[in-house]
């Protein structure tokens, strides 16, 4: 029973945090700028690529970010509260590696598809600026 009480607790606050992010999600899809049809919108490579740049940052620093901050806090919590237990130094360890490993990874992919992009010669308005 307290196996129960205890999911049901943690999926409430899951869905607590999500709800925000997952509102902030509408704003994606770019506009359709097209005025050749009325009612008609035609996407090429540049709206394309102004999408992929719209998700990428949304998952970099709308969902990477919140939750590496979460998860050093709560390792920050575990540490301060371990009182003297090596084992729950270490478990709080490892979350904080988990996440700095998380957001190095994060970022390393953003890095490497803005290096690829750049090389290609994709120079728009769509690349994304951040950091």
């Amino acid at each position: 029973m307290k196996k129960t009480k205890n999911f049901v607790f943690s999926f409430i606050v899951l869905l607590m945090l999500i709800a925000p992010v997952a509102s902030s999600a509408a704003g994606l899809v770019p506009p359709c700028d097209s005025t050749s049809v009325p009612g008609q919108c035609t996407w090429g490579f540049v709206e394309f690529m102004k999408l992929i740049n719209n998700v990428i940052g949304f998952i970099l620093f709308d969902l990477a970010l919140p939750i590496a901050a979460l998860m050093f806090f709560y390792a920050g919590f575990l540490m301060v509260t371990s009182a003297g237990s090596s084992e729950s130094k270490s478990k709080a360890k490892n979350i904080f590696s988990n996440a700095v490993f998380g957001l190095v990874i994060a970022a390393g992919a953003w890095l490497i598809v803005k290096t690829i992009l750049s090389v290609l010669g994709f120079k728009g308005a769509w690349i994304f600026n951040g950091f």
